[in-house]
């Protein structure tokens, strides 16, 4: 009792505020904005040619160097380096959002006690997880085992390569980018199906077979519903199917085409299921399968599980706002003024930067809007069972996107003031929605007793 006592009266939050104070803003603001410039400054000159400009300016001759290509190599490191840590640290902050929120929704406090607002609490766990002991059970397959985690972590890795951060900020603008995502997020599968089968669980299993049920139905859906901004757009690339749209709302392709708003909301849903969030968490449902696919794991191999779900969150909304909601484009300016800026020298202009930055901020933002939804949805539905999930993929979502694809195709053929009228409406109508959806929380919330949301605790 003395020992719990003296651990919960002398916290280093509250023996060292300010440090706690620097140490939180440094995690909260300060590496992913380091983070952000790294990816804004190495981006731009990622290809060879681009890179053998820059060095010959600095007075190297990097073209006729034999070790251009380990040069080429260890940039393409870096930049892959800084990807990962990312979406480390985004999925450790979005634990963070999500627990708050949930803390909120059910009237709780939520974590509070490492660092400042409890912001820490994502930093405690990695420590704590990869110290915990890595236990393999004796019957269960120790090469698969081990190996599944990192089939995950790959079909987390990998989509990052085509989608953007900004107007110039893409690791690769390839020209089959939608392909490529699409085919990339089913290593996520390969992990969850080798998990469950290694573990030699039964409860693992069931959870790694539902897994594999879920994610290639409902990839059909979100597989045609994607077809409906690429046909808009004209083009596969992910760069490409931003710079069709603009930065206000009614040029969105989500407003633009009643067909893509319904698909946007195909989309979404699919990518819940896909990526196992509530009310679709039917692999890993604790109430009748333990913990599912990823029952037996524990230490740091269950962090990469849980990493990859959280940091799938980007993926799915960075995924919806290229398709639908403009990207990283900024309202009022256009990609020409943007490239305008840049300059005839091999370093752009800093002016040239801060758009750049500006784009970055633009489509993270947005973002973090659809990652927000994400966790209120978890916390607001309850789970569905097996039969209803499959039967609301192949009943209604199926056919629903079929039907979209099948209204673009003749949608593209009529004149774009029509385009442009269909936009403003349609975003009108959904300002409308948002304004009710508003003020309907905000009578929900004044319902509670004492009328008042208490932050005091925070």
């Amino acid at each position: 009792m003395k020992i719990t006592t003296a651990l919960d009266s002398t916290s280093l939050t509250t023996r060292y505020p300010k440090t706690a104070l620097a140490t939180t803003l440094f995690f909260m603001l300060a590496l992913p904005f380091l983070l952000y410039v790294v990816l804004l400054l190495m981006l731009p000159f990622n290809r060879p040619e681009a890179l053998d400009a820059v060095a010959q300016r600095l007075g190297w001759d990097l073209g006729h160097s034999p070790y251009r290509d380990t040069w080429y190599g260890v940039i393409l490191v870096v930049e892959a380096t800084t990807v990962s840590l990312y979406t480390a640290v985004f999925a450790g902050v979005t634990t963070w959002v999500e627990r708050r929120i949930a803390g909120r929704m059910q009237s709780r406090i939520g974590p509070n006690r490492p660092g400042v607002f409890g912001f820490m609490s994502w930093v405690a766990d990695a420590v704590k997880m990869l110290f915990k002991e890595d236990l393999i059970p004796a019957e269960a397959d120790h090469l698969l085992f081990r190996a599944a985690p990192y089939f995950s972590m790959v079909g987390l890795t990998l989509p990052f390569v085509v989608l953007p951060f900004g107007e110039s900020v893409v690791v690769a603008d390839l020209n089959v980018g939608v392909f490529y995502l699409t085919a990339t997020s089913a290593f996520i599968v390969v992990g969850i199906l080798v998990s469950g089968w290694a573990s030699n669980s039964k409860w693992a299993l069931f959870g790694a077979v539902r897994g594999a049920a879920q994610v290639v139905s409902y990839e059909i859906p979100a597989g045609i519903a994607i077809m409906v901004p690429v046909l808009m757009a004209g083009t596969l690339s992910m760069q490409g199917i931003i710079r069709a749209q603009g930065g206000w709302p009614w040029q969105w392709f989500a407003c633009q085409n009643p067909a893509a708003f319904v698909a946007f909301f195909i989309t979404v849903t699919a990518s819940l299921a896909e990526g196992n969030r509530t009310p679709f968490d039917l692999p890993e449902a604790e109430s009748e399968l333990v913990a599912g696919y990823h029952a037996e794991y524990s230490g740091f191999r269950i962090a990469l599980f849980l990493m990859v779900e959280w940091a799938n969150m980007w993926i799915m909304g960075a995924l919806a706002v290229t398709l639908f909601l403009g990207g990283w484009q900024i309202p009022g300016v256009s990609v020409e003024m943007i490239n305008q800026t840049r300059g005839t020298d091999v370093f752009p202009t800093w002016l040239w930067f801060g758009w750049q930055f500006v784009s970055l901020v633009v489509f993270a933002v947005k973002t973090w809007l659809l990652v927000i939804l994400f966790i209120w949805l978890r916390w607001t539905l309850p789970r569905v069972r097996v039969d209803q999930m499959m039967a609301l993929c192949w009943k209604y979502l199926v056919p629903g996107a079929f039907a979209c694809f099948i209204f673009t195709l003749f949608w593209v053929m009529v004149p774009a003031p029509v385009h442009l009228v269909s936009g403003v409406v349609l975003s009108l109508g959904a300002a409308l929605l948002l304004v009710k959806f508003a003020l309907r929380t905000y009578k929900n919330i004044a319902q509670v007793k004492g009328a008042r949301v208490d932050l005091t605790n925070w």
